[in-house]
Formats: structure tokens, sequence, C-alpha cells
């Protein structure tokens, strides 16, 4: 049977680079593009089946930081097929962050420069806002939605008798220190990517213990240092021939740094390496991260992530409230 395959987050970057290498592998595949801007998935899905002409790729609207939305999307899914093989949770966003230039050029000058030029750290700082669903936005994006989406997928995904695997995005940049489980959303912190990040590292060590008994499995990928429109936004004052002046750079760390992976397809190396596993043989502790050498080979390299299953249980407990609290409010709200 042709393997049914999900995508949010896939109309651009990482996401549609993905899309092209499963298909240039598999063009039987059933790809489903999960995108908030119906334009530009129309312009992803003319793209890829301009280079597989034969392949089967729809489009599902889905905007992960609306409850309504996913919901709606969610029945779309069950209604088109009745079994998902892989969930991929890629979609997300950074906030416009506030640049600090004194400490980035302290930093280009100092042995931390690896570390500032992959996660920002020392030299952004981000202000989230609110949803409609009066949720903070990155963690109803990035978080949250995918959260509801798996849980109003569980009948396609834990069939019997089935594996399924849900693959999360997740980035070098998810910290222990941004995440604070009294704070869950991040409304009182400056960090709300990595503390959304760090969140998604818990919950797939979660949804294993709850799931796997089921046939589902969770996996978490870093793609890298990648050049997307997200990585452009992280210095939003800088003049676009800088980037152009700053790739030598780049390609010089990447002869003693393997995570500069800097394009879509390097950095979607570990979302299809773990896509051709078996999901019952990886480690629900590690996460796969891409990695491209000085040669510019693609690799990928398993680290164990700083989580454990106490905090992971207690966040999964967390968004189950949370996921009742907001159905409860949209049930008022139809009423």
């Amino acid at each position: 049977m042709n393997k049914v395959v999900l995508v949010t987050g896939a109309n651009s970057g990482i996401g549609l680079g993905l899309c092209e290498r499963l298909l240039q592998d598999n063009e039987s595949l059933q790809l489903c593009l999960a995108c908030r801007n119906m334009q530009r998935a129309q312009a992803a899905r003319s793209a890829l089946l301009t280079s597989h002409p034969s392949a089967q790729v729809a489009l599902l609207q889905m905007d992960t930081s609306s409850i309504s939305s996913v919901l709606a999307a969610a029945q779309e899914v069950k209604l088109r097929y009745n079994r998902l093989d892989c969930l991929y949770l890629n979609a997300g966003i950074m906030p416009k962050p506030q640049f600090d230039v004194n400490a980035f050029f302290k930093g280009v000058f100092s042995s931390g420069i690896i570390t500032m030029f992959t996660t920002g750290q020392g030299i952004l700082t981000q202000k989230d806002c609110v949803t409609a669903d009066s949720l903070q936005e990155v963690f109803a994006t990035n978080l949250f939605g995918h959260f509801l989406l798996i849980r109003e997928l569980e009948p396609v995904l834990c069939d019997a008798g089935h594996t399924s695997q849900l693959i999360w995005t997740s980035s070098s940049n998810a910290h222990r220190p941004a995440f604070n489980l009294e704070d869950m959303q991040h409304q009182r912190g400056t960090q709300p990517y990595s503390s959304s990040k760090y969140a998604s590292d818990l919950l797939s060590l979660a949804l294993n213990t709850h799931h796997n008994k089921q046939g589902l499995y969770s996996s978490v990928i870093c793609p890298g240092f990648v050049m997307t429109n997200m990585t452009y936004g992280i210095l939003p004052s800088f003049p676009a021939f800088l980037w152009t002046l700053l790739m030598p750079v780049f390609w010089l760390i990447r002869i003693f740094c393997n995570n500069f992976t800097l394009n879509p397809y390097n950095g979607s190396e570990a979302l299809f390496w773990l896509f051709k596993q078996k999901p019952e043989s990886l480690d629900p502790q590690a996460k796969y991260h891409s990695s491209t050498s000085g040669l510019g080979n693609n690799y990928i390299q398993p680290r164990k992530m700083d989580i454990d299953l106490e905090t992971s249980e207690a966040l999964y407990e967390q968004l189950l409230q949370l996921e009742s609290e907001v159905r409860k409010k949209l049930k008022g709200k139809q009423k």
C-alpha cells in the first residue's frame, strides 16, 4: 500500500525541501501539504508536480495557531484518509527578534561564534503576541496546535496492526533554561521560540510513553543552520547583500562545525532519514541532527536530549488540561 504522509509548514524552506526528497525517493507516496497560506501552498504543489508529474500531492488549509483551523483540518484528513503513516510536525514561527549589534560583533571575535550563529544566544530577544484563542502565538503555532492535531488524528495514527510516525522539527535552540512548567506558554519570558522547541522535545518523549503500545512513535530532529525565510528574518535590519558577504564565512565554519547545513535539502536530511527507519528501533531520548561535512556530504548525528520523563509527563498533563479548556470555550462560542 502507498504510504500516506502529511507535512505541516510544507510550502517553503525545510518542509518543501523534505517533500521534494520524499518524492524523489518514491513518487507513489500520497503526500499532503498542510499550509496556512493556500496561494503559497498551490505554488509549492505546482513546483513539486513539475518535477514529479505523476505524484499524488494534495493540499490542506491549516493554521496551527488557530484552534478552529486545526480541528477543521483534522476532520478533513479523517475524511480523506483511513490511515496516516507519517505526520511531520514542521510548521513553526519565530517572532521578529530584537538584535543586539554590539553583542553580535563581540561574538564574532569570541569562542562562542558558532553557538551564536546557530542559536542566536546572547544576541536575540523576542516579543510574543496573543492569538484570537487567547494563547501565546509561538506556543500555539509551534507546539499546542500540533498537539491538538495529533489528538484529533489518533484514529488514523493509532491503527491496530499498523505503525505510524510523528516527526518533529525541533532546534539546537531548544534550551532547558528557556522553559518553565509554571509558564508553559512563556508569557513572562523573552525566548518563546526556544521554550516552544524545548517543549516539543519533552512532548515527543511523553507521546512515546503514552502511544508506543498503539504503534505510534515520535522522534525529534534538528535541521542545523539553514538559510530559510525564518533565518533571513532573524536579522531584519541587515541588507540582503550582507548575507551574500557572510556566506563564505558560513562555508568556512562548516569545515569545523557540521551543523551548518545551509540549504533546505541538507537541512531535511534527518527528516528524510527517519522516514526510512523502523520507528521502534529509534531512541526516544535522542535528537537526530542533520549534518553536512566540509565537503558537502550529508549524514545524521543522534544526540541525547536534555530532557527527563517526569517533566515530559507533567507537560503532557498540562497540555491535556489546556486542551479541555479550549474545547469548552469553543463549544461555548458555538452555542
